[in-house]
């Protein structure tokens, strides 16, 4: 045994509120890692792509989520399609009603853009989370529930409010640095199994370091 099938939707089917959301039919501006899961006890967690909104193919933006990570009920990520320009007197999308005024449909170019929204490996995004457009949330880090995340967030750090700010470390600076070097989230299946207590308590991450430095 080496832990639960990564290619089953439902990885635990007396659970039904909990989905592998690599395994819901593809998108081409969208990439979910394995193990990814959307946990959702009002709707069906197989509508999360319901939770990202504004993104248009046009414009070119993906969000990318990494493995293993955990994003609960209530989630949006907002794209940049819902940005507006901003230049003129009116930020007001004349364009998109037409009746002739789409004689003045903007360029892609003319368009805020903040490019893709990347989520990273390991990163726990809680209830209620907004993630707005170009936002960048790095390996391990941790949104607390009801936030709005407008910036970028480092590794292994814990950030929470509107706007969120951030918190506090996880780990110090030399036990994050040995963490996004191991990059425990690509070892083979066999490998996180056999090292499943390590990763998952603090006495494991000092006997990680002892082993693998």
């Amino acid at each position: 045994m080496t832990g639960l099938d990564k290619k089953k939707l439902y990885p635990n089917e007396k659970i039904k509120t909990v989905c592998y959301i690599s395994n819901l039919p593809k998108r081409d501006n969208v990439e979910i890692g394995e193990y990814t899961y959307y946990s959702d006890n009002v709707n069906s967690p197989e509508k999360f792509y319901d939770n990202i909104e504004h993104h248009y193919e046009f414009l070119g933006d993906k969000l990318i989520i990494g493995k293993f990570c955990a994003i609960a009920q209530g989630v949006k990520f907002i794209m940049n399609g819902a940005n507006h320009r901003m230049e003129g007197i009116s930020t007001y999308p004349f364009y998109i009603f037409g009746g002739g005024w789409e004689k003045d449909t903007p360029t892609v170019k003319q368009l805020p853009y903040k490019g893709d929204t990347i989520i990273g490996n390991d990163v726990w995004i809680g209830q209620n989370v907004t993630i707005m457009p170009g936002v960048k949330l790095g390996d391990g880090s941790i949104i607390s529930a009801n936030s709005t995340v407008i910036g970028n967030v480092e590794p292994y750090t814990i950030y929470g409010g509107n706007p969120a700010k951030f918190i506090k470390k996880r780990f110090t600076d030399e036990e994050t640095d040995f963490l996004l070097k191991i990059q425990w989230w690509n070892w083979d299946e066999e490998m996180i199994f056999n090292n499943l207590e390590q990763i998952t308590s603090a006495a494991g991450l000092k006997e990680l370091m002892k082993r693998l430095k």
